[in-house]
């Protein structure tokens, strides 16, 4: 299954791609990037949960960017429903640490697929609720800023040991 998330978001990200110099005047330029500073991409959208301001997580996607969450149905398109999302998300004190991940570098796109667990505020005042999920972010490079473009996370469809 991690195999065919892999495959698919690649697929995905390189039509995108081809799409994209297809559309542009000039030749794209494609910055260096490595896999630290990717990895430092999920790090910087998790300090921003820490904060509790919706705005400041928001900040970190494309203004068109897609969040499909773990606890919505409804799959959140540009900043006001992404927004809307972590406004009530935030109320659970999320913190993720990842458990597992693939890193592809592309041309100004980057993917960083695998899992992690959030630790969530319980029920019971006090208490800490875990959940695994698997997770995909996609990132674009937009005006010299590394943004969300697209975001994917599902809690495990199995139990997790």
């Amino acid at each position: 299954m991690k195999r065919f998330i892999t495959v698919a978001v690649a697929v995905a990200c390189a039509a995108w791609a081809v799409a994209q110099g297809a559309q542009a005047d000039t030749p794209m330029s494609c910055k260096t990037v490595n896999k630290d500073q990717i990895v430092a991409l999920f790090d910087r959208w998790n300090n921003s949960l820490a904060t509790h301001d919706a705005a400041k997580v928001t900040a970190n996607y494309a203004p068109d960017a897609v969040l499909l969450a773990t606890v919505s149905n409804q799959p959140r398109t540009g900043p006001a429903a992404i927004k809307d999302y972590f406004v009530h998300f935030l109320e659970r004190n999320p913190r993720g640490t990842i458990d597992s991940r693939t890193i592809h570098i592309g041309c100004n796109t980057a993917y960083d697929v695998g899992t992690y667990t959030f630790a969530l505020s319980g029920n019971t005042p006090g208490t800490t609720e875990t959940v695994k999920a698997r997770y995909s972010y996609i990132y674009e490079l937009r005006n010299g800023k590394w943004l969300i473009v697209h975001h994917h996370s599902s809690a495990m469809p199995e139990p997790v040991k």
